[in-house]
């Protein structure tokens, strides 16, 4: 049992506001259209806010915390998304990637998201890999949009190299 599976029942009472709140910074930046997969989903606080608006496709590692939320889910890590290529017209996961293999999990990104797709990432300010982050980013996609956001950095990508 992982430690997300332990937390998964009280997940969202720990996380769901301090998630919105990202979320909705996003969303004064960028609109999603489409298919939109979220990576990292855990309780699928992402499909919750914008499933009437959008298609949400939500992944995780964790079945338990999956099991807390709604729409379509798959359990799966972001290193082996389990989706045919340029599947989606968007992409997002907060505060998820830095739990990752991120060459590995930005590699799937890529390969999973139509061309033009819009993406949206939020990263640890505390984390030990943002700098490994922030130049794959560069690696990947031809430029991002960074905004400050608590604990969290916020990237907007809107066009991919």
């Amino acid at each position: 049992m992982t430690y997300y599976d332990t937390l998964a029942s009280g997940y969202d009472a720990l996380h769901e506001e301090e998630q919105v709140a990202k979320l909705k910074i996003l969303l004064s930046h960028i609109q999603f259209h489409g298919k939109l997969l979220d990576i990292g989903a855990g309780t699928c606080i992402v499909a919750r806010q914008l499933g009437k608006k959008v298609t949400v496709i939500s992944v995780d590692p964790s079945k338990k915390m999956l099991d807390q939320g709604i729409g379509e889910r798959h359990v799966a890590p972001a290193e082996q998304l389990p989706f045919p290529d340029k599947t989606f017209d968007g992409v997002i996961s907060l505060t998820a990637l830095h739990h990752c293999d991120l060459q590995q999990a930005l590699s799937e990104i890529k390969r999973v998201m139509k061309p033009k797709a819009i993406i949206a990432l939020s990263f640890l300010h505390k984390s030990s890999k943002l700098k490994t982050f922030e130049r794959l980013l560069n690696t990947f996609f031809s430029d991002y949009e960074k905004i400050e956001a608590q604990q969290d950095f916020l990237y907007l990508i809107k066009h991919t190299k």
